[in-house]
């Protein structure tokens, strides 16, 4: 597999208030980096790393302290 063919895969986590998309891109092969971004709402964050669930659970983690923090400004 080249570096150009990039796949890409999404999730889709239902949420109260609509749903949460993860979109999952990179880890082709053993040891390449990879990176996932975590949109709700229009709020998006990204995580990047090597080890492909710890990176999705790193992005919707820091989309949860995104949303808790804009939360208490309001």
């Amino acid at each position: 597999m080249d570096d150009y063919d990039i796949r890409m895969e999404m999730i889709f986590i239902p949420a109260k208030h609509g749903h949460i998309k993860v979109f999952v891109y990179g880890f082709n092969r053993l040891g390449t980096w990879g990176n996932a971004v975590a949109v709700f709402n229009g709020e998006s964050v990204t995580a990047k790393g090597f080890n492909k669930k710890r990176t999705i659970v790193h992005s919707l983690v820091k989309l949860h302290r995104s949303l808790e923090k804009k939360r208490r400004e309001n």
